[in-house]
């Protein structure tokens, strides 16, 4: 298995993961096709896949910010089961990530995620990928070291339409396990960097971020 970065739509195994993309995720977390050109062309991003016979059967897309020495993985797509696909990314991830905060000389403080809660929202069958079932995901992340942030969490939508997508918990799997409580700062900071691509925030998003910038810290929960 081959762990390849994608820079360009125009590169033909980014249209075998766009498809990947669409068979697992529901329609309002898929960017666009045409949109991803600006974006994978951001050093900052790095979107990887997991290219095994050919067929890209795994993909993850995460980003490392040096001012705050932490990173945030956008989205892990397992599109097979029994090849170690997740183990395969998670892994050759970490590796790069760790990398990264070396370069920037200093040890990856961790890294954010949004997870999904199935005990909320049980609709969401990803493609019929059993590594993908959110139960599944969950516990697997659980074990990888990801806590969840006390918040009642909302992401604007990515078609950029102003609603609020619900049904995740904004999670943060830190390098030291330790860690038991994030600076709130630095998650408004981050939020409002992250989400600066999208301006049509929906109001639930911005009373959740306006509350978080009354708050000191953050307790970090199990997942």
């Amino acid at each position: 298995m081959e762990y390849i970065r994608i820079t360009s739509i125009d590169d033909p195994l980014f249209l075998k993961m766009h498809n990947l993309m669409k068979e697992v995720f529901p329609p309002e977390e898929v960017l666009e096709y045409g949109l991803w050109r600006e974006p994978l062309e951001d050093p900052g991003i790095r979107v990887f896949v997991a290219l095994y016979d050919g067929e890209v059967v795994g993909t993850t897309e995460y980003r490392y910010y040096e001012d705050w020495n932490v990173a945030m993985t956008d989205f892990t797509i397992i599109g097979r089961e029994g090849l170690g696909i997740g183990r395969f990314l998670a892994q050759h991830r970490l590796q790069d990530l760790h990398a990264l905060a070396a370069a920037n000389g200093k040890v990856l403080f961790g890294m954010f995620a949004e997870i999904y809660d199935p005990y909320r929202v049980q609709d969401h069958a990803f493609g019929g990928v059993k590594p993908m079932d959110p139960f599944v995901r969950r516990e697997v992340l659980s074990h990888l070291g990801y806590k969840r942030t006390d918040i009642r969490y909302v992401h604007p939508s990515w078609n950029n339409d102003g609603e609020a997508v619900s049904g995740l918990d904004f999670c943060f799997m830190p390098g030291d396990d330790t860690v038991t409580e994030l600076p709130a700062e630095l998650i408004v900071n981050f939020l409002k960097r992250y989400y600066a691509v999208l301006p049509e925030k929906p109001q639930a998003w911005n009373e959740m971020v306006a509350k978080l910038e009354t708050q000191q810290s953050v307790p970090l929960l199990p997942l």
